[in-house]
């Protein structure tokens, strides 16, 4: 069974920086687009940012310049960066990756459970 876990959130300051990750685990055969979304108080989900299997990058405007997502491909694992952080950054963040598991051999989208960031200001 593939599972996607996050970790790294906290509680920070504006200003500060914090780094969640993101590790797919399971009988897995390849992990394609994996992507960070994040959940705000009664506002929709919406998307963060993006990374291929190949290492191109997308973000949303709001965190272009500040915000980094990498990913190591040998630990299926993916990481945001996230740099002058600001109170709006206050979400639950969540990763989706398109997976290939060996149960299926036929490619799904999988969530996380999510982690808290907190930006106080």
């Amino acid at each position: 069974q593939v599972q996607l876990v996050e970790s790294g959130g906290g509680l920070v300051q504006a200003g500060g920086s914090l780094r969640v990750s993101c590790a797919a685990s399971g009988s897995i055969v390849s992990v394609y687009t994996m992507a960070w979304y994040r959940q705000a108080p009664e506002k929709q989900r919406e998307l963060v940012a993006t990374i291929t299997s190949d290492y191109n990058t997308n973000y949303a405007d709001s965190v272009k310049g500040r915000f980094t997502i990498s990913r190591d491909n040998a630990k299926n694992t993916m990481y945001l960066q996230m740099n002058s952080l600001k109170p709006e950054d206050t979400a639950v963040y969540y990763c989706n990756a398109a997976i290939v598991p060996r149960s299926t051999w036929g490619l799904s989208h999988y969530w996380g459970q999510g982690t808290q960031v907190t930006v106080s200001s």
